[in-house]
Parts: structure tokens; sequence; C-alpha cells
């Protein structure tokens, strides 16, 4: 066993300087100190510690972390971006595949698609039946110019028609149109048992496409017959007078009909010629 250490035991004699504890060991010149014995600590024997020399990195070790890493993004990120982007594009060529038009080989779509129907077809309406036009029976032409018709107590027959005739007359005694004259001969027979009086003037008008109906001309009436035919003409039984009846109208109206009255004191119809 070691002795305890005693401090007056190491007390150096009167006038001499102390001497370290370890002054009794070998000393060993600085930064050289002996391999350490198995169990033993290499510390050295001072109290500081030299400075650890500093490691070295092999010089393999980064251009194969650069390596690894590189390999990892290859294996990992390329298969992701990919993934992304064939993503992104699918609707595109869904709706591009839509709007394609079937090809001509005529092979049935792949695909689960809706299964075809074998319901049999309904059997298809009855087109309507087309409506008959019925055309309404032709209405009889009535009289024109140059037939009879019974108007009263007299017959009627229209000999002709012309217009454009600005003055009835002579240099002397004439009668001149507002617009134009038109001139109508006509023939009236008296078919009673009786003398009556025919007057051109309120007996007979003319009417027009438009359905304006003019009066005849007295005075026109006058100049443009010889005799004044037309005029409080008085017709007996079987006679006949033939006398030119005018119409005053505007410029460019062309007559369509001409009506003779029956009078006021018979049930008869008037006669109507169509021009």
């Amino acid at each position: 066993m070691t002795a305890p250490y005693d401090p007056a035991r190491n007390q150096p004699p009167a006038g001499q300087s102390p001497m370290p504890p370890t002054a009794h060991l070998p000393q060993v010149p600085a930064g050289q100190f002996p391999p350490p014995q198995a169990g033993q600590s290499a510390a050295p024997m001072s109290g500081h510690l030299p400075p650890p020399a500093p490691g070295k990195r092999p010089a393999w070790l980064v251009p194969t972390l650069i390596g690894v890493g590189a390999f990892v993004l290859l294996c990992c990120g390329g298969p992701l971006m990919l993934g992304l982007s064939s993503g992104d594009s699918k609707p595109e060529a869904a709706a591009v595949s839509g709007d394609a038009p079937a090809g001509k080989s005529g092979a049935a779509p792949t695909g689960t698609g809706p299964a075809t129907s074998t319901k049999p077809a309904s059997p298809a309406a009855p087109a309507p039946a087309k409506k008959t036009e019925v055309s309404e029976p032709a209405k009889p032409k009535g009289p024109g110019i140059g037939d009879k018709v019974r108007g009263g107590d007299f017959e009627f027959t229209v000999k002709g028609m012309k217009c454009g005739i600005s003055r009835v007359g002579n240099d002397f005694l004439n009668k001149k149109a507002q617009g134009t004259f038109c001139r109508v001969g006509v023939t009236v027979k008296n078919v009673t048992k009786s003398a009556h009086t025919f007057h051109a003037d309120g007996s007979v008008s003319a009417q027009d496409s438009s359905g304006r109906e003019y009066e005849a001309d007295g005075e026109a009436g006058i100049y443009g017959n010889s005799d004044g035919q037309g005029f409080l003409d008085e017709i007996n039984p079987g006679n006949s007078v033939t006398a030119n009846v005018y119409f005053d109208v505007p410029k460019g109206t062309k007559l369509k009909t001409i009506t003779l009255d029956a009078g006021l004191f018979t049930f008869a119809e008037d006669a109507v010629v169509t021009l």
C-alpha cells in the first residue's frame, strides 16, 4: 500500500526552494511522452492537453455523395414530374379524342360503353292526313260588253268604252274635263207596255277597281250627242235609244263596271255590266 501524503514530511529545509511533487519522477522533454502501458490512459502528466490533430476527409467522399444525390433525383424525381405532366395533358387528350370523328375501318370501339338496347323500336306514328283543299266553284261571270241586261223598265246593252278624252263638243260649244272623260256607249230599250222617260244623268254610274263611284256628266252628254240622246228621252214600248254617257274621272283611272239603276219605284235589281 502507498503511504498517505504527509505535507510535513515533504517540507524542504530552511534556505531551500520547495520541490515539486513530481521531482522524484524521471523528467521527459516537452512534447515527448512514453507510450502508455496497458490499462493506463494516454493523457500526459501535465495539466494541459495538446490540441487534437485535424483529421483529413477521404477524397472519395464528396464525389460519392454527389453521385448518390443525382441517382436519387433521377429515380424518384423523374417519374414524379412525368406523372404530373401526363396528368395535366390527359383532359386535353380526352377532349381531342372526343371531338375526333370515328375511323373508317368500322371496328367497334373498345372500352366499356353503354349496352345496346335490344328493345324493339316502337312503330312510327302515322303521318297526319293532308288537308284536301276544296276549290270554290268559279263564280259565274257577269254580263259584259255586248250583253243585254234588264234594269227596271229598260233593257241595257253596253256597246263600248273609251277614255282619255279631254274635251267634248265643238269649237264653240264644248265641255272641258276636270281630269279626263271616259265615254260609254249605251243602248236603252223599253221592254214594258207603256212609255217611260230615260235620263242618263242619275240612272247610269261607273265604278273603278278601288270601289270609287262616278256619276254621269249631263252637260258633257248634251255636247257629246248629236240630237241630245240620253237627256230626258221619252221611249215608247219596244223602242230604243243609243246614247253616249260621259264620266269625268282622274287621269289614269280605269273603270271596272257600269251600273244601270232600275229606278226608285220598282223592286227590280240594278243591272251591272263588267267592262
